[in-house]
């Protein structure tokens, strides 16, 4: 018996060396549409993305070290950028993010509101894999959704500790508390962290001295920018719209009245009835396609 206690003891001592050896592992788990509106919303005071640039070379880069600080002693596995693309066919800026080392990009869908879905559930299925498998040992998660709750709970259950990074609300909370409530530590990069990496966009201005565009002049572009939209983006997101008719979603509204601005070199803004006559054309267009 005691030789087999011994042998016992001197199995654990090797196994806790070749433990004690193996260096940990952290991976960076970015909600970009999260990133997006809370750094835009602190720095350039908006959500939209039309309106300011972001530099998100420059701001992986700054989690990377962060990230380094924190987990003196473990390394990198990958950082994970999650984004929103229609048909989930990458952007040109999401492409240019897949390139950067040690980044891997995963799309969720957009859809007709510009609102992304499946982000949350590819965030829980790399976070929950990779604990499983114990490839990592801590998670940096950025994000504010409560959806992320499920995803933290299932890494927990495998033993890594995740670590919720935020970005600082211009006023009040822009992270859920039930999943502040859950995860193993907090983290919030403020104003100065940042700026750098935001960058507002200027306004684009119009002659407004000259002439207004016709009602038809106007309807037309909405019927083009509706037949431009179905090409690019497909029948599903537009086909979504058709419940809501007249009306169209705020951000919808928004992007329609943005592009016939640029198609027509002209401000709409205080032309209420170019409006309405904007909005007949797209869906006259889009009536007649379905």
């Amino acid at each position: 018996m005691s030789a087999r206690l011994e042998r016992t003891n001197e199995l654990l001592q090797r196994m806790i060396a070749e433990v004690a050896k193996t260096p940990s592992t952290h991976a960076i788990f970015v909600d970009a549409g999260y990133a997006y509106a809370a750094a835009g919303l602190l720095v350039a005071g908006t959500e939209d993305r039309r309106s300011f640039d972001l530099d998100a070379e420059g701001l992986i880069e700054a989690f990377i070290d962060k990230a380094r600080t924190i987990f003196a002693d473990s390394r990198l596995l990958r950082v994970y950028w999650y984004d929103g693309a229609r048909r989930r066919i990458h952007t040109a800026e999401q492409q240019a993010i897949a390139e950067l080392p040690d980044v891997k990009v995963r799309l969720g869908n957009l859809n007709a509101n510009n609102q992304q879905k499946g982000v949350d559930s590819l965030i829980r299925s790399d976070l929950e894999s990779l604990a499983r498998h114990r490839a990592i040992s801590d998670a940096a998660l950025v994000g504010g959704d409560e959806d992320l709750v499920s995803a933290v709970e299932a890494a927990q259950g495998y033993g890594a500790r995740v670590h919720l990074w935020g970005i600082e609300a211009a006023e009040g909370r822009n992270q859920a508390e039930p999943l502040l409530w859950e995860v193993d530590s907090q983290r919030t990069f403020d104003l100065d962290f940042c700026r750098p990496y935001v960058t507002r966009r200027p306004v684009t201005t119009y002659e407004d001295d000259s002439p207004p565009p016709s009602r038809d002049d106007v309807r037309f572009v909405g019927a083009q920018i509706a037949a431009t939209w179905l090409a690019e983006r497909g029948r599903e997101p537009l086909a979504a719209l058709l419940p809501g008719h007249p009306y169209l979603p705020g951000p919808v509204d928004q992007d329609l009245l943005n592009e016939a601005e640029k198609l027509l070199k002209h401000s709409l803004r205080g032309y209420a009835h170019l409006r309405r006559a904007l909005r007949d054309g797209f869906w006259e267009h889009l009536q007649g396609r379905f």
